[in-house]
């Protein structure tokens, strides 16, 4: 059977960038590796064909020669190592790209383990920045108790004879010979004769934990708490997975965070900014003020000191910026609404442009747009 071409197998275009294929191998990786998929035959193939198509397109020498060449430049000896040799380092570029976060490396190499477990954790602002402790409550699956994670009523297990207990069969395919989790124990190396009546010899059970989970202060989306060892329980007691607790910050009905600072519209009435006055603003620790000088415009932006955000990864908090928002006046009292005529017939000609500088640069920059046009 033909090959498939290793860009279509990664999903990319022929032109990808080196990051393109390292996101497109770590999908395909994730999708198909051996530990989401026990004793899956299809998946092992699948995750093996992900690791070839990397190999050779993620090395600039070698992704020249196929793409001169295809599958026939790696062919009896042609032009470099071929593909699939060396599978029995089929960890090494994963573990590079994911840290190892399955655990276990390798088909073959030591231990299987629990999968890993995602949970997203929303919280108000204040909590993610001041800290916080919060319960949680995860379906998982865990040892089972009736019968030790071992699966078996009485407690006894055989040596598996198709792998005599080590739990992996080698397979070979033309001139490469490669390892596969057992299909006749599922990698355990031991066969169950009377399977438990709760797990029915998996080992395994499905139940809703509830853990109590610590947020250091300063967290901020997309950050992820690891809880070693409260993922998914291993397969016939093998170890168990970690739970990723990752952070979403609900949107805030003052403040926007943007990294360490804080940033605030503050509504000023017109005769504050006109005037001049001290507005107080809020922050994260309480009330602070700032002074608004005389003949401020919309827009002006103050800024107040380590009143942002102490994140987790710095060493002294943000700042918070206030921006002021000059307000129209709504509701007017009669007595309101004649003293705004009053003071509005007071512009008029020069005076007028004199009170208004941006007013009078605007009517200047379309005068002189319209009188182009005419041109």
């Amino acid at each position: 059977m033909s090959k498939r071409d290793y860009y279509e197998v990664l999903g990319v275009a022929r032109d990808a960038s080196d990051d393109e294929l390292k996101k497109a191998y770590r999908r395909c990786a994730m999708k198909h590796h051996p530990d989401r998929n026990p004793d899956d035959a299809v998946a092992l193939e699948a995750f093996k064909d992900c690791k070839q198509a990397y190999e050779i397109l993620s090395d600039p020498s070698k992704r020249r020669l196929y793409d001169a060449h295809g599958h026939a430049a790696f062919e009896h000896g042609g032009g470099g190592q071929a593909p699939g040799a060396g599978f029995g380092d089929m960890g090494d570029i994963f573990g590079d790209i994911f840290g190892n976060i399955f655990g276990g490396g390798a088909p073959g190499r030591g231990a299987r383990r629990g999968a890993d477990i995602g949970y997203v954790m929303e919280l108000d602002l204040e909590d993610a920045v001041a800290g916080t402790q919060k319960q949680i409550e995860i379906p998982t699956l865990a040892g089972c108790g009736a019968c030790a994670s071992t699966g078996s009523e009485d407690g006894k297990l055989s040596v598996c004879a198709t792998c005599h207990g080590h739990g992996q069969v080698r397979m070979q395919r033309g001139i490469f010979t490669m390892q596969q989790p057992c299909p006749h124990c599922g990698g355990r190396g031991q066969n169950i004769t009377n399977p438990c009546k709760v797990c029915h010899g998996a080992g395994r059970v499905e139940e809703e934990k509830i853990l109590s989970v610590k947020i250091p202060a300063g967290v901020d989306n997309g950050d992820r708490i690891r809880l070693a060892g409260e993922g998914e329980a291993g397969p016939a007691g093998t170890p168990p997975g970690d739970l990723y607790v990752e952070v979403r910050v609900r949107p805030h009905p003052i403040f926007e965070r943007d990294g360490d600072d804080l940033h605030c519209d503050v509504p000023i009435r017109i005769s504050q900014a006109a005037l001049g006055d001290s507005v107080r603003v809020p922050t994260l620790g309480g009330e602070a003020e700032i002074r608004v000088p005389a003949e401020t415009q919309t827009g002006k932006v103050f800024r107040l000191r380590d009143k942002g955000v102490k994140s987790v990864r710095s060493r002294k908090p943000g700042d918070l910026y206030c921006k002021v928002v000059v307000e129209t006046p709504v509701n007017l009292t009669s007595e309101q609404r004649v003293l705004m005529e009053q003071f509005e017939a007071t512009f008029t000609g020069e005076n007028a442009r004199r009170h208004s500088p941006r007013s009078s640069t605007f009517l200047d920059g379309v005068k002189g747009f319209w009188d182009r046009m005419v041109s």
